[in-house]
């Protein structure tokens, strides 16, 4: 198997980022998927196919998972896999124009081994993986000191805490507070940063393999609300956090599901 030139995956998502600034001055082509808040803009749709030409004349064995397109479903996490979310906060995209992120996963045999998230508008790309650290463009991050649940900030999934899903609320009260982004990639970099203690939310595969990879790298755990592993199959319900938070977390979600919720 080619081994993956980090430099050029970095070069790519420069390039996606440029001309997805570049699109800010022009009219998007904006479409409802499921629903009014659930966006697609012809942006995401072509940031993706740039990213796919790229990948595919270079890496042309290797398999891709990708939000738009057709690309969203796999057969297998077998041999090496490119999980690729454009634009990640497409309504932040639109109507903010900032607090979007391009997200780049890549898996062997379903282990995590390079993740990046770019942060287009401030300019800061966060990659890297197990074997070679983090790094903040060419600044190599360190983990952050633990702090435990009750003295930190939480990421949260504005509906999930909106409608109480499984108990989400106390969860929420037993941190100093929650904070609501939009944007998955944000929320993994808050977490790199230490400004966050977890996140909670209801993500797809791309918009959480990416940034599973940096924090796995840092000690953190990714999993659903039960604990158990993901599936990267549809979108599922997400926490992470450090191990100790994380089993705080998991307890509380246990605690106020039923038991069909939790073999669900």
């Amino acid at each position: 198997m080619k081994t993956v030139n980090i430099e050029q995956v970095k070069n790519w998502l420069m390039e996606a980022g440029e001309f997805i600034k570049e699109s800010l001055t022009k009219t998007l082509e904006v479409k409802e998927k499921s629903n009014r808040k659930d966006l697609v803009t012809n942006i995401d749709e072509e940031t993706q196919q740039f990213l796919i030409k790229k990948i595919q004349e270079v890496y042309p064995k290797d398999k891709i998972l990708g939000e738009e397109q057709g690309y969203s479903t796999i057969d297998s996490l077998d041999g090496r896999i490119w999980i690729i979310d454009p634009i990640d906060g497409t309504m932040n995209f639109v109507i903010e124009q900032e607090n979007f992120c391009i997200m780049l996963g890549i898996f062997e045999d379903g282990i995590g081994q390079l993740g990046f998230i770019y942060d287009v508008m401030r300019g800061e790309l966060y990659w890297g993986g197990k074997e070679l650290g983090v790094y903040r463009n060419k600044e190599k991050l360190s983990a952050p000191d633990p702090v435990d649940l009750r003295d930190g900030l939480l990421g949260f999934n504005a509906y999930m805490y909106g409608e109480n899903v499984h108990g989400a609320k106390a969860v929420a009260n037993a941190s100093m507070g929650i904070r609501v982004s939009g944007c998955a990639g944000l929320e993994m970099i808050a977490l790199l940063k230490g400004s966050h203690v977890g996140y909670i939310s209801n993500l797809a595969p791309w918009d959480y393999a990416p940034g599973m990879v940096l924090l796995e790298s840092f000690g953190y755990q990714s999993t659903t609300l039960t604990g158990e592993a993901l599936s990267f199959d549809g979108r599922e319900y997400f926490a992470a956090a450090m191990p100790e938070n994380h089993q705080k977390i998991v307890a509380m979600f246990k605690e106020n599901m039923t038991e069909k919720q939790r073999n669900e």
